[in-house]
């Protein structure tokens, strides 16, 4: 947790310190940065449903790996 937490800390003060804008948009970026690869990994996980459904090929290989990974794993 610690890690996280200073990872946090050092995204706050690059945004604060290194971002053009009004104090107030800096404050914004810097509290709200982590949204972006959140947004990111939301982003490719409905990309890769969309693409399952879309391409039934793709989604069984898909599925496939998934029980091999789920079946190798438990």
């Amino acid at each position: 947790m610690p890690a996280a937490l200073y990872l946090y800390i050092g995204g706050v003060v690059v945004g604060l310190l290194l971002t053009d804008g009004r104090p107030s948009e800096r404050l914004a970026l810097a509290l709200l940065w982590p949204i972006g690869p959140l947004a990111f990994v939301v982003t490719v996980a409905i990309l890769v449903v969309a693409a399952a459904i879309a391409f039934p090929i793709f989604g069984l290989a898909f599925a496939a790996i998934g029980g091999i990974a789920w079946w190798a794993l438990s």
